[in-house]
């Protein structure tokens, strides 16, 4: 198996960089939600400065007997200002006065500062800067210096467009400075804290893939937050995958080796079995009284190598299709249990089927009937029901039962089997090749009136 060395991404690619620009992504975004307001502000306040300087200009106008002032004057007035006309409504005044000095044509639109909201004025500022050109507007507010007396002066919008111009490229020159300086100091912070750290995690980590045996496990800081408890963990995992994989090759090796000694082992059972048959018709009668147990113990030997060989190759993939399964128990039975004179019942419909490979489907019915039969089973029934997706198998027996001692390693390879002679592989090869499947078995039931398995199977 080759392994793919994996490398680091370049600084651009990099983490680093990602937070580096989300960083001033986040400020600028942060900088936008702050200007809107500002600008807005900027305007509300230029304008009430208009309305403020307008009264103070209608002053000169009171202090005339006849409201009137010199042409050249007033023009002057209305220069300061910044305004082409003033209107000034005072309480219990039946007139207004008025400085007005070549006045436009037109007024484009008429603003009332005391009706304007919050979002209105910041609505009202992004309009003005999205036009261009001369633009004529009225505003109507009350005077700063005198809430009673209420102003109106005509100006064009194009001077303070000028303004809310610069503002806005200072507050940009600012936000972008502030931006910087703040990705800087978090992509500093950040590349110290937790940057490096994961580098010198992907580091270790790609190089433990590329070479488990010669990479040394990684070596944790004394750091308490969740950097350092995942270097910690990292350095467990690798200690513990290590001693793994040597015990892996080790046991790799090991099962290599007791394959070569079952075949072995077998073809001498097999010629001892010879042998046994034989000194079965030998007239000696202590031979004969010997050779009955000699058989049973070659069978025992002969039963054990085959399940040793069938659970180490319960692993392989299966090979799916669709399998039926009254007709498949029905051969198992046959195979299994009538000749030990058990009564097999199966209650499923000819058109139930599973998907699996058929010969290890075969081998998991043959182990439970045959546990079934040698636990002295008169009787098996075996019930399939399907669910959404699944199909769900009983198997129960009346056979003794299984003891309590047991149960809890009874999927165990090689514990403990509940019958003396018994190799412990049986119903681990069961549960290796139905999970190999995407089943499972368990154990519903067992007592002295039989045992009860119930197994899950995908639908075909």
């Amino acid at each position: 198996m080759t392994t793919r060395i994996l490398r680091l991404p370049p600084f651009w690619r990099g983490l680093s960089s990602r937070l580096l620009w989300l960083t001033i992504f986040v400020v600028m975004l942060a900088e936008l939600f702050i200007y809107a307001p500002s600008v807005a502000r900027y305007r509300l306040v230029y304008l009430q400065e208009r309305i403020a300087a307008a009264h103070l200009a209608t002053l000169a106008l009171e202090a005339t007997p006849d409201h009137k002032l010199a042409p050249a004057l007033e023009a002057e007035i209305l220069k300061h200002v910044g305004s082409f006309g003033v209107t000034l409504y005072k309480p219990g005044q039946a007139g207004h006065l008025m400085l007005a000095v070549d006045m436009p044509p037109m007024v484009n639109q008429t603003f009332d500062l005391r009706q304007e909201t919050f979002f209105g004025l910041i609505a009202d500022s992004f309009a003005a800067l999205s036009r261009s050109g001369r633009y004529i507007i009225r505003v109507i507010a009350p005077s700063p210096r005198d809430p009673q007396t209420l102003v109106e002066v005509t100006l064009d919008e194009a001077v303070m467009r000028v303004g809310m111009v610069d503002y806005s490229e200072r507050i940009l020159i600012l936000s972008l400075g502030i931006a910087f300086a703040t990705a800087a100091a978090v992509y500093l912070a950040l590349q110290m804290m937790i940057v490096r750290p994961m580098r010198r995690l992907t580091e270790n980590m790609t190089a433990f893939g590329s070479d488990p045996e010669a990479a040394a496990p990684i070596e944790p800081s004394s750091r308490t937050d969740e950097v350092g408890v995942a270097q910690r963990a990292l350095a467990e995992m690798e200690t513990g995958l290590r001693a793994s994989l040597r015990e892996r090759a080790r046991l790799a090796t090991l099962g290599a080796a007791v394959t070569r000694i079952n075949h072995d082992l077998r073809n001498i059972l097999q010629t001892a079995q010879l042998i046994s048959d034989r000194l079965a018709s030998v007239d000696d009668p202590a031979v004969r009284k010997m050779a009955p147990g000699l058989m049973a113990a070659i069978d025992r030997a002969i039963a054990l190598c085959g399940r040793t060989v069938d659970y180490a190759q319960s692993d392989q993939s299966a090979r799916r299709t669709r399998v039926l399964v009254r007709p498949l128990v029905a051969e198992a039975a046959s195979t299994l249990a009538e000749p030990r004179g058990v009564a097999v019942e199966i209650v499923a419909g000819d058109d139930v089927a599973v998907s699996g490979d058929r010969n290890q489907l075969f081998r998991v019915f043959a182990n439970l009937i045959g546990n079934a039969a040698e636990a002295g089973a008169k009787r098996v029934r075996i019930d399939a029901a399907t669910t959404a997706d699944m199909l769900v198998v009983t198997v129960a027996d009346d056979g003794a039962g299984i003891p309590d001692d047991v149960k809890d390693t009874l999927f165990t390879p090689f514990a403990r089997s509940s019958r003396p002679g018994g190799s412990g592989l049986g119903l681990a090869i069961v549960r290796e090749t139905l999970r190999a499947h995407d089943g499972d078995i368990l154990l519903a039931a067992s007592g002295p009136k039989g045992t009860t398995f119930r197994l899950r199977l995908p639908l075909g």
